[in-house]
């Protein structure tokens, strides 16, 4: 029985939780409770819109008589944060946790009569960036959400069932190897029983039994596990190696011999293996092309399947093979959806970053509860626990303001790599309960934390060369010196302003169409009276990055401006994606840049605004993962008449066939002049080679000089890749 739908609530005070809470109490018309839709986010409903909570909703329900011998509970399949939970005024239990279910036994109450109340009181605390303690990620005192945004509320459906003696609370289903052989797949199921007793467990798989056995439980929860193996199994493949087939691996749960309750689990048959950041899917090795995933839409619950589907279908469509979910857990058709498309999944948990101690327990009950909801899928193979716990970076400081940004530098050094208790406390604890829960998977302690003693490991990294330090370029030279901080590189990128600018004048965002998306700003050559403290505090990520490179009054008008900047952005991400491709697997797994899309109209990384309209750089990124390029050491900003100009070309193949016979034509034009050369050879599946060397002495002429790359396939005669690097050729100072 669903009793999701219309409710009534009202702001939490000591007068209603005292007496608001029965069945014989005025909730109706004229009384101080106000509609409310469930499931969704209090603040999208009239007279909540800037509350903060707590919350209490009601909801008035009739149910029919129990039989004898079953049992009726109540679950909630979203509670954005905390709640207390009161059926008829009889307080049931405190749940806290986000992304993961919570249930409830109402046989008892649910006797005494047809005609129940259901009160919740739902509390979503506002957080200090700083110490924070819900387990609520980027969903929460995040720059990418507006100013006053609280998601607290009743984000997921409610509802009402009945079963036998015994309840499958929970079902945990990880395949720990599989190959053409055999499938071996571990179960864990956390069991609610009324009372001591035999229980007998059956596994189906597609509906066929492949395993029973009996246990003996006690009353109240029972924890049990079992392991079975799946001889000759379809092995789930990522997209470019392979099919997706799924299996259903179904639990039921019998009491004398009649069905007490059952739950199911869709998954694929397939084996992950980690070394030094290189993935491998079922022995296949795997260069990761990836992009973070930050929230889709403002509220969580906001995010249908639609919104989903098109995301995902943008991550297709890039050439792309792996999302990082970003400081949060998705929605459960994010996840259906990238196992059915073959995508993989690099998953963070909700911890981002610097967290109270008092969350320490509560992260190790909610790491069991995120493996229980999401093992099953084969398309996540990574499990990260927190994000950024070192807190770097957050200082505004401005580029040019040398002393300062070194003194910045130096504070973060230190926090990377002196102990703290987030890092050496907290992240060991989630870990360590990730790797117990589930020994199948890739799980790091923490992302973006670099190598530091006593290890010198490290994880993944997070460089943002050419935006908040250095320059673009400098990433190469950052490998070339500390390959190691290159093994993976899941954060970075530049920020750009959206082709939609109405937001920057305080206007609703316009349609949707490019011409009305780009008629927004001012008329040509004049520039608006904006309020830049306004659009920094609201709608920028790291605001004053972008006004120290872009100043604003060094462009014409703001449509110049907004090129600009998403020109840089499409420049940095070229520079970089090249970069780490050139150097795959040796020492570089892969990586993720930042980001997809924005969850509302805000100055960001994203290559898509919050309404899905391509930035430039969504075409760069395109280019720059196609299977084949064709790629270039960057040629300097400028050079003089008479230089010798040296870059080593490369062919990037991340096809699983080689390419027998391949040509790369180099051309090198100038005003009034071009030198050519040609270079070819085999390209092995999945291996980067150098196919040879543009060498040119940099003529007398002026101008820009430019470097053009052409792949081809000698066989079929297609055109593999393309590529193009500019320089400028200027006289020498003096």
């Amino acid at each position: 029985m669903e009793l999701s739908g219309r409710w009534v609530a009202t702001h939490a005070d000591d007068d209603i939780r005292r007496g608001g809470l029965g069945l014989d109490v005025d909730d109706g018309a004229g009384s101080r409770w106000s509609p409310i839709d469930v499931p969704g986010h209090w603040q999208h409903s009239p007279g909540f819109e800037e509350s903060t909570g707590p919350i209490i909703y009601r909801h008035r329900f009739s149910s029919p008589e129990i039989a004898e011998g079953r049992r009726r509970f109540v679950t909630f399949d979203g509670i954005f944060y905390q709640a207390d939970v009161w059926l008829d005024g009889a307080y049931l239990g405190d749940p806290e946790g986000y992304f993961f279910p919570h249930s409830f036994d109402i046989t008892a109450l649910a006797q005494i009569g047809r005609d129940h109340v259901l009160a919740v009181e739902v509390a979503c605390a506002e957080q200090d960036p700083h110490a924070r303690t819900n387990i609520t990620g980027v969903l929460q005192a995040w720059e990418g959400l507006p100013t006053g945004w609280n998601p607290g509320g009743l984000w997921r459906s409610v509802r009402m069932y009945d079963t036998g003696p015994a309840r499958l609370d929970r079902l945990r289903v990880i395949c720990r190897d599989a190959d053409e052989r055999r499938a071996h797949l571990r179960l864990t199921a956390k069991l609610d029983v009324d009372t001591h007793r035999e229980v007998v467990v059956r596994t189906l798989r597609d509906g066929e039994l492949v395993d029973e056995q009996s246990h003996p439980v006690a009353s109240g929860m029972n924890d049990i596990a079992w392991s079975i193996d799946i001889p000759s199994p379809e092995l789930w493949w990522p997209r470019e190696l392979g099919d997706q087939p799924m299996t259903t691996i179904t639990v039921v749960v019998l009491v004398d011999g009649e069905a007490s309750d059952q739950r199911e689990r869709r998954t694929g048959l397939r084996q992950v293996d980690w070394h030094d950041w290189v993935c491998s899917v079922n022995g296949e090795r795997l260069f990761l092309r990836g992009v973070d995933m930050t929230p889709s839409t403002v509220g969580i619950g906001d995010t249908d399947l639609e919104v989903v589907d098109r995301d995902l279908a943008h991550v297709v469509d890039l050439g792309l093979n792996t999302v990082r979910v970003h400081g949060h857990v998705s929605r459960r058709r994010f996840y259906d959806r990238a196992d059915e498309l073959g995508l993989l999944v690099l998953q963070d948990f909700p911890l981002e970053r610097t967290h109270a101690r008092s969350v320490r327990s509560r992260a190790v009950a909610q790491v069991e509860a995120c493996v229980d909801s999401l093992g099953h899928h084969p398309s996540i193979v990574a499990w990260s626990g927190h994000n950024e716990p070192a807190d770097t970076g957050t200082t505004p400081v401005r580029r040019r303001e040398g002393d300062r940004q070194w003194r910045r530098r130096l504070r973060d050094l230190r926090s990377q790599q002196l102990p703290s208790w987030n890092k050496s406390v907290l992240d060991r604890w989630v870990k360590r309960t990730f790797e117990r829960c589930d020994p199948s998977r890739l799980v790091t302690a923490h992302s973006g934390v670099a190598p530091h003693l006593p290890q010198l490991d490290g994880t993944d990294s997070h460089l943002w060369y050419g935006w908040e330090y250095g320059e673009a370029s400098d990433l190469a030279e950052r490998a070339r010196r500390f390959p190691r901080s290159v093994r993976f590189v899941s954060e970075f990128g530049a920020s750009s302003v959206p082709d939609d600018t109405s937001f920057l004048h305080g206007r609703s965002p316009a349609g949707t169409t490019s011409a009305s998306l780009r008629r927004e700003s001012e008329p040509s050559g004049v520039w608006p009276d904006l309020d830049w403290d306004r659009i920094g505090e609201s709608y920028g990520l790291r605001f004053d990055v972008l006004l120290e490179m872009f100043p604003p009054e060094d462009h014409r008008d703001i449509d110049a401006w907004r090129a600009i900047t998403q020109s840089y952005q499409s420049y940095v991400l070229k520079v970089q994606i090249e970069t780490l491709r050139r150097l795959k697997y040796r020492p570089t797994g892969g990586f993720c840049f930042s980001s997809l899309a924005d969850a509302r109209p805000v100055i960001s990384p994203s290559i898509l605004d919050h309404r899905r309209v391509p930035k430039d750089a969504y075409a760069t990124v395109r280019a720059s993962c196609a299977p084949v390029i064709v790629v270039a050491d960057l040629p300097p900003d400028w050079i003089n008449p008479g230089d010798r100009l040296r870059l080593d070309v490369h062919l990037v193949n991340d096809l699983r066939e080689a390419v027998e016979d391949a040509v790369v034509d180099i051309v090198v034009r100038w005003a009034g002049g071009e030198e050519r050369s040609r270079f070819g050879g085999p390209v092995a599946p999945d291996d980067v080679v150098k196919v040879g060397r543009v060498d040119v002495t940099v003529p007398d002429t002026l101008g820009e000089l430019a470097i053009e790359l052409t792949a081809t396939d000698v066989q079929t005669g297609d055109v593999l890749a393309t590529n193009r690097y500019t320089t400028a050729v200027t006289l020498p100072p003096g």
